[in-house]
């Protein structure tokens, strides 16, 4: 069940790189739970602007949580202005909240990332150094940044995004990892659904049920991927890599036939946070706390073509 541990993590100036390059590099503070780190390069027009989001749990500006430094988005960012483009990624609110001792799971919602996005998208559209906005989101940030698109983006890119509904998804992962728990899962996924709380799941299932986090839970049930991407009438670009071992290729395909006119790309050897693996399942998992470890070229390369089109 480690895979889906991956995914339900929500336990809750200038600056050189260790390649010794440098960006500019803005620290902003959008509201007081949103901090985040804007990079523009230099340029004599208006930039194109790509507002990155975090994947579950307490996903920092650089892709980081505890004990898990990757540096995924930092990495994304940097590439995306060597390219021309303008970036902005943040700490998701509950990083914030963790480090001031104000976090509580029962009062998470899923909303609450919905909301600090659009109120992000908002401060940027007043900003004139910027021609458009896009949303990059990756993994649970794929959902957050196309429920928010449809508030006035100029287009989307999905990343290692579902096409499932969480509960579905989930289900479909225990079928592979842990099917003796799929009954009972399915059951009090569908008492969730219908009243809003669960009681009668198995003790397996308790880091999904508990009472703390299905508020939670339910709230992130409410939206389906692919209803929400089918009300995009913005260009919109659905990226999966074939070594992804928490988001399969084929949720990237459900989130395609739900959006024909979207541009597709699977791409070899690129696991969950961008790095590329040439070999098992020990060298992709050993990849998620490398810190200086690239992000695809194939991957910048993709989204700068469609973001400067």
């Amino acid at each position: 069940m480690k895979h889906t541990f991956l995914i339900l993590l929500f336990f809750f100036g200038i600056i050189a790189t260790a390649q010794n390059k440098t960006y500019n590099s803005e620290d902003l503070s959008i509201t007081p739970l949103i901090d985040g780190t804007l990079m523009a390069p230099d340029a004599s027009g208006k930039l194109p602007l790509a507002i990155i989001v975090g994947d579950s749990g307490p996903t920092d500006r650089n892709g980081n949580q505890q004990m898990m430094v990757n540096n995924s988005l930092k990495f994304l960012g940097e590439g995306l202005y060597e390219n021309g483009i303008a970036t902005f990624r943040y700490d998701k609110r509950i990083v914030k909240q963790m480090k001031k001792r104000m976090v509580t799971e029962k009062n998470i919602r899923f909303d609450d990332f919905i909301g600090d996005a659009v109120a992000i998208l908002e401060y940027f559209k007043k900003d004139k150094r910027f021609s458009k906005i896009y949303f990059i989101g990756h993994g649970q940030g794929s959902l957050v940044g196309m429920v928010t698109a449809q508030s006035g983006a100029n287009g989307f890119v999905s990343i290692a995004g579902a096409g499932q509904e969480i509960d579905d998804m989930i289900v479909d992962q225990l079928t592979k990892e842990a099917p003796g728990l799929v009954d009972n899962a399915r059951t009090s996924f569908d008492d969730l659904r219908a009243n809003g709380v669960a009681y009668n799941y198995s003790d397996g299932l308790a880091s999904i049920f508990r009472k703390e986090i299905q508020p939670f839970i339910y709230s992130w049930m409410q939206f389906d991927p692919k209803v929400e991407i089918a009300k995009l009438d913005i260009p919109v670009l659905i990226i999966n890599g074939d070594k992804d071992i928490q988001v399969q290729v084929s949720e990237g395909e459900l989130l395609k036939n739900a959006k024909p006119d979207a541009e597709y790309k699977v791409i070899p050897k690129m696991n969950h946070i961008f790095k590329e693996i040439e070999g098992n399942n020990l060298e992709n998992s050993k990849s998620y706390n490398i810190y200086n470890l690239p992000v695809m070229p194939e991957l910048i390369n993709t989204v700068s073509d469609f973001i400067k089109k």
